[in-house]
């Protein structure tokens, strides 16, 4: 079978990764928020598997901390540990650029990723009330950390 594959984010890309995050996410980033991160220098990185792109990740890096912006498996690529693969690369880009902490903000309904985010080391350090737009209303966000110490 064929290996995955990451590389960095190019504007060649934004629309296919636009279409999967709009598969997957009820409230979607733009093509335009991803554009811009790329413009701005964030690290911004696909997974390519056979010629498709099987997921990506944003990260962001600034005086010894790393921000994990977004991260997602395409739905056809789910459930084979290229969320692992993903998340593994956004660590190992905030090891490179020396962040001593790695944050994130998930959904509490996103247990899955909860999971993963948790089996790597990473740990609730706090809510964001009604960070994310929902349905009814808007939901807050787990802010969740990993410290050097566990991955440096």
């Amino acid at each position: 079978p064929p290996l995955p594959r990451f590389r960095p984010m190019q504007e060649s890309d934004l629309s296919a990764v636009a279409a999967i995050e709009r598969q997957v996410y009820e409230f979607p980033w733009s093509e335009g928020i991803f554009a811009d991160c790329v413009r701005v220098g964030y690290s911004c990185w696909v997974l390519e598997l056979a010629g498709e792109l099987a997921g990506y990740g944003v990260v962001s890096t600034a005086a010894g901390e790393a921000h994990i912006l977004n991260l997602c498996a395409a739905p056809d690529f789910q459930g084979r540990g290229h969320g692992r693969r993903l998340l593994n690369r956004m660590i190992d880009l905030a090891r490179w650029h020396r962040a001593r902490s790695i944050f994130l903000e998930v959904r509490p309904s996103n247990h899955r990723a909860i999971k993963m985010y948790e089996a790597k080391g990473f740990s609730c350090v706090g809510r964001r009330p009604n960070y994310y737009p929902a349905h009814e209303g808007r939901e807050d966000a787990l802010v969740m950390a990993l410290r050097s110490s566990s991955f440096g």
